[in-house]
């Protein structure tokens, strides 16, 4: 498996981006889903990463958005073939070391509280349950965590 930095403007990521959205919505109202567009994510203070297997297919994508005060973790998705190895922890890996090099010294990051595997991940690598932040309110359907990358 392969972890680059991409842009989300291609064919086969924009499937990813596509099954995440069903996925999203086959659990949560759509007021409920705070997701980024492709275009959004195509911009200059956001980070991107693909993994690819060996032939070149996309297994999971990630984003962080930098900001002045935070980066926030956005559209973390893993192909349900590829859950279990590692493909989560090696994008978030990659994110926070290249944020890290940017100035980023704390990641934020929204899911849903049905989303127990990544919730889990997420406790693994060190993120710690918080309030909102940001322009999101305080809602039943949604978890916050930060994660220091000091």
């Amino acid at each position: 498996m392969q972890i680059s930095f991409e842009t989300a403007d291609q064919p086969d990521v924009h499937e990813l981006i596509a099954e995440l959205d069903a996925h999203l919505y086959s659990l949560y109202p759509a007021e409920n889903v705070y997701a980024l567009d492709v275009s959004s994510l195509a911009q200059p203070n956001v980070l991107f990463a693909v993994a690819r297997d060996a032939g070149g297919a996309p297994l999971g994508c990630a984003g962080i958005v930098i900001g002045p005060e935070y980066g926030e973790v956005k559209r973390m998705y893993v192909r349900p073939v590829a859950r279990g190895q590692g493909v989560g922890r090696k994008l978030l890996a990659a994110l926070e070391t290249s944020a890290r090099a940017k100035g980023c010294t704390t990641l934020m990051l929204e899911t849903g509280p049905t989303l127990v595997e990544a919730l889990a991940l997420y406790e693994r690598l060190g993120y710690k349950y918080r309030g909102p932040f940001g322009d999101y309110p305080a809602d039943p359907l949604s978890v916050f965590m930060a994660k220091a990358l000091t």
